[in-house]
């Protein structure tokens, strides 16, 4: 059963409450069919053709070997979803509609064999009004849902002579084309990352709603907004104002003729009403009713993201009224927080401080700046309703455990569930979202537009009570990207291109989410060089700064993404841009052995077979081509060389073993190199540059293939996360090595928002474990202070000056240990931070390796495990465990000298082998990337 969340699989009648008869459409009962094809199968709400289909075996799993390219004939066909006859209707309503919260995507509607209306937007909440159709139901009621071809409708629009068109080269197709002209999923017609199964179906849940008398309401979204009064969208909130909470709702039904709102907000830790009472300023607009009510400055415990403090929640619930009787009531979980994206202009206090002139571009929570440290989030699954609260309960868990405190939900996927939020909310994630638009000019047509204005608002309303929320930028790498690509290729079109960007995404989405959001900030483009000035009387309120306005090398104005595939100056940290704030990076590897044998053949587990060539999307095909050898083998290509220049080539004699210590290198060099582009953006906070965060490229995976994922599609870590987990914690030391001259600095770098001091031990050893006469002249301890959200220099030398009788069988092993408060910690005693990072002299592959003979225990009554080196330096200790399991180690990928030994638990999230698992946990290093077996 494939379900957006655990639902009534029945056709079900709800309670009825307030004259209202709610019978929730969802669950089996469906049948799916193509009358081209002769295919009839069972159906259910929600879903998508393929799950279906796959559910009645009429299909093998999509994800499997290269089903991505065999089912194109899904997407190709279209599809009638039928209800069974619908039980519980009242015939003699005053009023019945249908109301949809999600279709995929070009869908034509009937109700008892009536035409009932149309759909072409996968991102909006749709509502048909079928009294006329119910009165007029001569059989049995019966909902029909015909969906069109996206693939065929999207070149349907392109070739209508009247569309808008675009120069050759300008748009990004990856493989299906002219996904810009249909509002779906973008990356459902590819991308790099994923597959193209452009999926069709009722993604999301189906309600037949009736009243019983003329005045009733029933609710269908939400535009809860806490903010601080006077506060805007893109200026500072003042910390001293009170909070306004304003309750606006969306509802179907006759507008109550004397209507009044009432609110209570509840503590939900203590219980405490915080607030109740009637609302003022009650206010009828179309089919929405808005109230508001001030809470004092200091009443609310406030809510912060994860390692700032508590992420205190509170139910709000509004009534509804006419006169005295109650027509519907509503309530949220929400917090009291303001989140800012400050682009203002550097101010003479911060060129006193050092601070490079230009804009700021950093983010601040409840007044006070801070290091966001996260990842970029995908669509988890091509197909949304198997995406379950369980399994994101799950990869939230992993996105704290892995120190992050931000996510940015990427454009061109979906617009998050509430619960994908509900979590973030609990956990203290901050959620940067985007409206679903990415690599690609879009239609400024007034059609396109008006399509567009309403998913706006629906998605701005429906989540902005979540604190998680963060920020909505317009869509992805188009101002950074798409114009730029454009401007070369057609120049002098070139202001034509700006002038409907600006149309789309300043004229018309700024103010819509500035009318529905006075909390949340709002930026045209992922990446950009912030605004000159903000006027909302505008044509076009935001005037965006297209160019950098200082040299190439420093982005003093904005946010980039980087990516660079030639791996040969993968570790120059010179060749990082140097920026306010780093919001995509990153390079390729692939999954690992036990996720490959979820979706291959054991024949095709070799590293350049043809199977595995084609699940990898870098580079897409640009095309509907299903057999890009030449392209991908480009991509496989970046990998291969990437572990040859810097680690020991794997040359095991079992061909599966050999297959899985490659994939394990490009793991290695995926998570080397993420490493060492956050060390060099984390020490940005105390340069010129004031960097302020790093959300690298990306969180998860779609499917099991070769992707830039930090998490591997069911669940599993790659080295990425457990590096990015280490690299993370508040305090870190980080050696920065220009291997051109020889140049090394060790930095201390801190995200605390108060001075820490400690201790940075230094040691140089042989990879035997002996020490080096002297230290190799290198101090055995420094000690050190680093200020708030602040940077250290504690040590610098040239390798050439070192005393090291062989740089191949070198290592420098630095420990540090401090002291510092958490961020609003309420105790006056400060807590104990330690890192460890350590620093060869010569890449990995050059070192001169020797057996570390690492021995693996498991204590059973306590479950830990403990990995110690006995004989020599083990780098990269790796412990890895069978499929059946889905979790985490509490560290992973470390050193070990000689005699250290680790104790460590394994975190289960999921198991599938009654703890069986545990039996077959093994752990390797480095070293045995060098030997046969």
């Amino acid at each position: 059963m494939y379900l957006w969340k655990q639902l009534v699989l029945a056709v079900s009648v709800l309670p009825k409450t307030l004259g209202q008869n709610v019978l929730d459409l969802s669950g089996d009962g469906w049948t799916v069919r193509s009358k081209a094809l002769n295919i009839s199968v069972p159906g259910h709400v929600p879903s998508q053709v393929h799950l279906d289909l796959l559910a009645a075996n009429v299909i093998d799993d999509p994800y499997y070997g290269l089903n991505d390219f065999n089912l194109r004939w899904i997407a190709d066909s279209n599809w009638t979803y039928t209800s069974k006859p619908i039980n519980g209707l009242l015939r003699n309503s005053k009023s019945s509609w249908l109301v949809f919260n999600g279709l995929d995507t070009f869908t034509t509607i009937e109700f008892c064999g009536q035409f009932i209306g149309t759909t072409d937007n996968q991102f909006r909440q749709y509502t048909f009004d079928i009294s006329n159709a119910l009165k007029h139901c001569n059989g049995s009621p019966i909902v029909s849902l015909e969906f069109g071809s996206a693939t065929k409708i999207a070149n349907a629009i392109a070739a209508d002579p009247n569309s808008q068109k675009w120069p050759s080269g300008v748009q990004g197709t990856f493989e299906f084309p002219n996904r810009w002209y249909i509002r779906k999923e973008q990356s459902d017609l590819g991308w790099d990352w994923g597959p193209a199964f452009s999926p069709a179906g009722p993604w999301q849940n189906i309600y037949l709603v009736q009243s019983e008398r003329e005045e009733y309401l029933y609710i269908l979204n939400t535009g809860f907004d806490i903010y601080r009064k006077g506060q805007i969208n893109h200026l500072a909130p003042d910390q001293s104002q009170p909070w306004v909470v304003n309750a606006s709702i969306d509802y179907l039904g006759s507008p109550p003729r004397h209507p009044s709102m009432s609110i209570e907000i509840m503590d939900l830790e203590s219980g405490k009403v915080l607030k109740s009472g009637p609302l003022s300023n009650v206010i009828l607009s179309g089919q929405t009713i808005t109230g508001t009510t001030i809470v004092d400055a200091d009443a609310p415990s406030l809510w912060w993201p994860t390692g700032m403090g508590k992420q205190s929640m509170y139910n709000v619930t509004v009534t509804i009224q006419n006169k005295s009787q109650k027509l519907a009531s509503v309530t949220r979980r929400t917090g009291f927080r303001t989140i800012f994206l400050n682009r203002s202009k550097i101010t003479a206090e911060q060129l006193a401080q050092g601070i490079a002139p230009g804009a700021n571009w950093h983010f601040e929570v409840n007044g006070h700046e801070f290091y966001a440290k996260g990842s970029n989030f995908i669509p988890p699954d091509a197909f949304w309703p198997r995406v379950t609260e369980t399994k994101m309960q799950r990869l939230f868990d992993a996105v704290v455990a892995g120190n992050q405190n931000m996510l940015r939900v990427w454009a061109s996927g979906a617009y998050l569930p509430d619960f994908m939020y509900d979590l973030a909310d609990e956990r203290g994630v901050l959620l940067w979202s985007e409206f679903q638009f990415g690599d690609a000019l879009y239609p400024t047509d007034q059609p396109f537009l008006d399509n567009v204005a309403p998913e706006v608002i629906y998605n701005v309303r429906r989540v902005n009570h979540h604190p998680s929320l963060a920020l909505w930028a317009g869509g992805n790498e188009i101002e950074s990207l798409m114009l730029p690509i454009a401007k070369q290729h057609d120049p002098t079109s070139y202001p034509r291109f700006v002038g409907d960007y600006e149309h789309l995404f300043i004229s018309l989405i700024l103010p819509l989410v500035y009318e529905n959001s006075r909390s949340i900030s709002y930026m045209p483009s992922s990446t950009n060089n912030g605004f000159l000035e903000v006027n909302l009387s505008a044509p076009v309120p935001m005037a965006e700064r297209y160019d950098n306005g200082t040299d190439a090398k420093g982005h003093y104005y904005g946010d980039t993404d980087y990516y660079n595939y030639d791996s040969s100056v993968a570790f120059d940290f010179t060749s990082y841009p140097v920026n306010r704030f780093a919001n995509e990076f990153g390079y390729h590897s692939m999954p690992s052995l036990q996720t490959w044998q979820q979706a291959i053949d054991d024949k095709d587990l070799h590293f350049n077979s043809s199977t595995i060539m084609l699940r990898n999307h870098h580079y897409p095909p640009n095309g509907p081509d299903t057999h890009s050898y030449k392209r991908s083998s480009a991509g496989m290509a970046e990998m291969t060389l990437a572990v040859e220049r810097y680690y020991p080539i794997p040359s095991k004699q079992d061909s599966v073993a050999n297959f899985s210590a490659w994939c394990h290198a490009t793991q290695l060099f995926q998570a080397d190199m993420y490493k060492s582009e956050i060390q060099f953006y984390r020490r940005g906070s105390g340069m010129p540059e004031r960097q302020l965060g790093a959300l690298y490229w990306q969180l998860e995976d779609i499917w099991q293939a070769p992707t830039w994922a930090g998490i591997e599609y069911d669940g599993r870590w790659k080295v990425l996360h457990y590096a990015a987990r280490d690299i993370f914690q508040p305090i870190i030391v980080s050696p920065f090595w220009d291997y051109s001259t020889g140049d090394l600095s060790i930095y201390v770098t801190s995200d605390l928002w108060e001075t820490a001091h400690g201790t940075v031990k230094l040691t140089w050893t042989d990879l035997s474990g002996k020490p080096i006469p002297g230290n190799a002249g290198t101090p055995f301890t420094k000690s050190f202070s680093v200020g708030a959200l602040n940077t250290t220099s504690i040590y610098e030398t040239n390798v050439a000056k070192l005393y090291l009788p062989n740089t191949k069988d070198a290592i420098l092993v630095i420990d540090l240990t401090a002291h510092g408060r958490l961020p609003n910690a309420k105790s006056k005693t400060l807590t104990m931070f330690t890192h460890r990072n350590y620093f060869t002299p010569v890449f990995p592959k050059d070192l001169a390796l020797k057996n570390p003979e690492l021995k693996l225990s498991h204590d059973v009554q306590s479950g830990a495990f403990t990995v110690k080196a006995r004989s020599a330096v083990s780098l990269y200790t790796w412990l890895d465990y069978p499929a059946g399991v889905v979790g985490y180690f509490e560290d992973n990928s470390f050193s070990l000298l000689p005699g250290e030994k680790r104790t460590l638990r394994f975190v289960v999230q999921k198991d599938e082998t009654e703890g069986k698992w545990v039996d077959r946990v093994t752990v390797r290093s480095l070293w045995d990337q060098t030997t046969k077996t």
